[in-house]
C-alpha cells in the first residue's frame, strides 16, 4: 500500500503543486531580473520575447550539436544575434559547450561542439517540464540526464579549483562516445543511460578511441541504477547520483 493514500495523497499533491509553482517564480524572476538584465547591459537593448524565445529554444536543444539555424528560425532572429547571444550566456556561466575530442590518430571527426545548461532546472523551466514526473517520462528525459551528468561532473572540477578536459567522441560513421574525460595521461570513456539495467553492449564503442595517442582508462555507463557495480574490470557501472 502506498504512504500517499486519503487525505495523505491530497496533502502531497497540493505540497508538490506548491513547490512547482514556487520554483516557476524563482526561475521566472531569475531569467527578467538577472540574465535578461546582463544581456541588455552587455548588448545593449533587446526584444524580451524573442530573448524568451530564443533562451527557449537553447534549452529545447540541450546535450545536441549547436545549431544556430534551428536556434535562429524558432526565435525569430538572424544567426548572427544567436551566435552573440549564446557567447554572452557563456560568459554569464549560464550555458557552457562541450567540444569534440580531437586527436591526430582519429580521423573522420565532426567539429561541432554540443550545447550544455550549467542548471538542469532552468532547462525544465524553459521547456515547461513542470514537475519531476512528468519530466522522468517526457520526450527529453534522456536529454536532461545527459545534461545534469555533463554538468555535475564540470561542475565537479570546478568547485575544486581543477581544469576540467571533457570532450564528447563522434565521427563521420556516426559512432559516438558521451563523456571522454582525459586525466592524468588517460582517455576515460563514458555513456550516458536513463536504464536502471544497462547492456554491456553500450561499452563497445569505447574501443573507437585505441587508435589515439592516450592510453584508455577504466570506461563507465552513468545511469539510473541504485548501486555501482561493473560489466568486468574495465567498465563500470555507475549511479547518476553518486556523480
Amino acid at each position: 500500500m502506498s504512504l500517499f493514500t486519503g487525505n495523505n495523497a491530497t496533502c502531497f499533491c497540493e505540497c508538490s503543486e506548491a513547490k512547482a509553482t514556487e520554483n516557476r517564480a524563482v526561475y521566472s524572476s531569475y531569467i527578467s531580473t538577472y540574465i535578461e538584465r546582463d544581456v541588455k547591459e552587455i548588448s545593449g537593448t533587446i526584444d524580451s520575447l524573442k530573448f524568451m524565445n530564443f533562451i527557449t529554444s537553447a534549452a529545447a536543444l540541450c546535450g545536441q550539436m549547436v545549431n544556430y539555424k534551428t536556434i535562429s528560425d524558432a526565435a525569430g532572429i538572424d544567426q548572427v544575434t544567436t551566435k552573440n547571444w549564446l557567447g554572452i550566456l557563456e560568459r554569464l556561466g549560464i550555458v557552457f559547450y562541450l567540444h569534440p575530442y580531437s586527436n591526430y590518430m582519429l580521423k573522420r571527426m565532426v567539429t561541432k561542439p554540443k550545447l550544455y545548461f550549467y542548471d538542469c532546472g532552468l532547462v525544465a523551466y524553459l521547456t515547461k517540464w513542470s514537475s519531476s514526473d512528468t519530466l522522468m517520462n517526457g520526450a527529453m528525459s534522456g536529454a536532461i540526464l545527459e545534461n545534469f551528468t555533463v554538468s555535475e561532473i564540470v561542475k565537479s572540477y570546478q568547485n575544486c579549483g581543477r581544469e576540467v578536459f571533457i570532450y564528447y567522441y563522434r565521427d563521420k560513421d556516426t559512432k559516438e562516445i558521451d563523456i571522454l574525460l582525459e586525466d592524468s595521461g588517460k582517455l576515460y570513456p563514458m555513456e550516458i543511460k536513463k536504464a536502471a539495467t544497462p547492456q554491456s553492449q553500450l561499452t563497445r564503442v569505447f574501443r573507437v578511441i585505441d587508435k589515439a595517442s592516450l592510453e584508455r582508462g577504466t570506461g563507465a555507463v552513468l545511469c539510473t541504477t541504485d548501486r555501482l557495480s561493473a560489466f568486468d574490470s574495465q567498465n563500470l557501472i555507475v549511479p547518476v547520483w553518486g556523480i
